[in-house]
């Protein structure tokens, strides 16, 4: 079987041990700034008890323990800080197209990875569900390097036989039902469906997410170079493209200007956070800026 991976392994490990020197500023941002709202309301959980003293509130006093003591003991509690973090995968056809030796999914599946791994060092439980036209695998949230490992391993991954279609919606309603907890959630997706807007803002609704929109520069601009055929990965539909027509090309141009500021509109109206990665640019760095821009506000 194929490795998306396999390539950039080497690199990979560099980069991902680059953004675990990162991970904790990464984690800091979250609980400063970036992401305030993961660690409110996530409730609390008793930790022990301590001796009463002068201004505790007397609501608190354990009678149990009390009783048991001869003296007044009130219970103490700690907030449930614990950072869950999922991945929504978009592992569909038109993911697996690229104009430049770099597809979308490796550019996806290389910054899930790096997110994953940080995830891990920061003992965040994870989880993930993978889509095409049909969902290829769920898993609920769990801590632990075994998860970790199992979900490294799907990323890594590539099916030889791709069901056609976009199964964003349904992978979205359930990542809604396997989180039983406030977390922050990746959808990695080129967004090239029709059903997505009201199951992302619903799950946005209760959950931080980031919506990454995987773009390829064959997305906005097309070289020059006659009348071309095209074939439709996720219909198979044939068409032919006249590239050397430069209203063709603005046209292009224009369409993909349009479904961008769609996308980025939906996501605002509905709280998520948008955040393009293009199959050309550092997943790192791509990363590393979009929590220090989120730390900042």
């Amino acid at each position: 079987m194929p490795h998306l991976l396999n390539e950039s392994r080497d690199r990979l490990v560099r980069r991902a041990l680059l953004l675990r020197l990162s991970a904790s500023a990464i984690a800091d941002n979250m609980k400063n700034g970036a992401f305030k709202s993961l660690y409110r309301g996530q409730g609390i959980e008793f930790s022990g008890v301590r001796e009463y003293l002068a201004g505790d509130n007397v609501r608190t006093i354990d009678w149990n323990v009390t009783a048991r003591m001869g003296k007044p003991f009130i219970k103490q509690y700690e907030e449930d800080r614990e950072l869950q973090v999922f991945f929504v995968l978009d592992r569909s056809a038109s993911m697996f197209a690229g104009s430049r030796g770099r597809s979308r999914i490796a550019a996806a599946s290389e910054a899930a990875a790096l997110l994953l791994l940080a995830a891990e060092q920061n003992s965040s439980a994870t989880g993930a569900v993978f889509f095409d036209g049909k969902i290829r695998y769920s898993y609920a949230p769990r801590a632990g390097r075994a998860q970790v490992m199992t979900i490294l391993s799907r990323l890594d991954q590539t099916d030889d036989n791709i069901i056609p279609g976009s199964m964003l919606a349904n992978a979205l309603k359930g990542a809604g039902k396997l989180l039983k907890k406030q977390s922050l959630v990746f959808v990695f997706s080129d967004f090239r469906m029709n059903d997505w807007i009201q199951p992302m803002a619903r799950l946005a609704h209760k959950h931080d997410l980031v919506a990454v929109r995987v773009t390829d520069p064959s997305d906005s601009e097309l070289p020059a170079i006659g009348t071309i055929p095209f074939k439709d990965r996720e219909t198979g539909a044939m068409r032919i493209l006249p590239t050397s027509s430069s209203a063709f090309r603005q046209a292009w141009f224009e369409d993909n200007r349009q479904r961008t500021d769609f996308w980025h509109g939906e996501c605002l109206r509905h709280g998520a956070y948008p955040l393009t990665l293009s199959t050309t640019e550092d997943p790192v760095q791509v990363l590393s800026r979009f929590f220090a821009s989120r730390s900042s506000l």
